[in-house]
């Protein structure tokens, strides 16, 4: 089994992707709070928590969502080796990858990194120099499936395995596309998804079914999904302030967070 781990501060959201019911319903600028620190001292209290309790059969994951300054990424890579984790996530924003060539020197945690990438000189570095284990890109954002092809071969060379990214506002095709790609992939390593409901299975027939914690592929052509345009119509898009966007990150203090 495979486990991502994540978790809320009191007081503050979770990394960035929720907060609580103050902000003004029609409030386009929204604004989450997040605060570093109790962040970084409540994580390995979480992962001891675990290995307690589930010991070491479980495979534990675990996104930083590049929320902390990159010292303290340091530290906390450090920090959770000791809870031997599948990897940990996104440790450095784009702008700070020079911090993994000091990290890959004081701990031997496994790092995945990739899903904000969007050219080569982004994770050619990072690949070539072995400092990172998963590759975690959105395919789309590089280029698509035949760039995403290219990349997880030059991967396999490094050592480097792939764990593309598959968050829940990618739709059923993008996910097909995922899972043929790991079926091409000799160096797969985990792959993201989320579950898909009963009406996105009704407008996207042929979705990858899950089974036991793995995505079965069918025998359809191409991705093997289809789209039915009038069953979508039922379900137009919801137009309400905030679609579309990611709300700024803040520190108590004002101070924003990027990215």
């Amino acid at each position: 089994r495979y486990v991502r781990c994540q978790m809320a501060i009191p007081g503050l959201t979770t990394y960035g992707s929720r907060g609580d019911a103050t902000v003004p319903a029609l409030n386009p600028a929204q604004t989450r709070t997040w605060e570093h620190r109790p962040y970084i001292n409540t994580v390995p209290a979480l992962f001891e928590h675990l290995r307690v309790a589930l010991g070491n059969d479980v495979e534990l994951l675990h996104d930083v969502h590049e929320r902390i300054p990159a010292s303290d990424g340091v530290w906390l890579a450090k920090a959770l080796e000791q809870y031997r984790l599948f990897f940990l996530e996104d440790l450095f924003s784009p702008e700070d990858i020079a911090y993994f060539n000091i990290v890959r020197q004081q701990t031997s945690t496994p790092l995945a990194m990739g899903e904000l990438f969007v050219n080569q000189a982004e994770y050619v570095p990072l690949i070539k120099d072995r400092l990172i284990d998963f590759i975690r890109v959105h395919i789309s954002d590089i280029g698509g499936f035949t760039m995403a092809h290219k990349l997880a071969a030059f991967c396999e060379f490094m050592g480097v395995r792939t764990a593309w990214h598959g968050p829940g506002d990618v739709s059923p095709i993008g996910h097909a596309a995922n899972m043929h790609l790991d079926l091409a992939t000799p160096n797969f390593g985990i792959q993201e998804l989320s579950l898909m409901g009963d009406e996105l299975r009704e407008v996207f027939p042929g979705t990858p079914e899950v089974h036991d914690g793995a995505m079965w592929a069918n025998d359809l052509p191409g991705w093997g999904v289809d789209i039915d345009e009038a069953l979508a119509a039922r379900y137009p898009f919801k137009e309400e302030p905030g679609n579309g966007y990611w709300p700024e990150i803040r520190r108590l203090d004002g101070t924003i967070i990027k990215p």
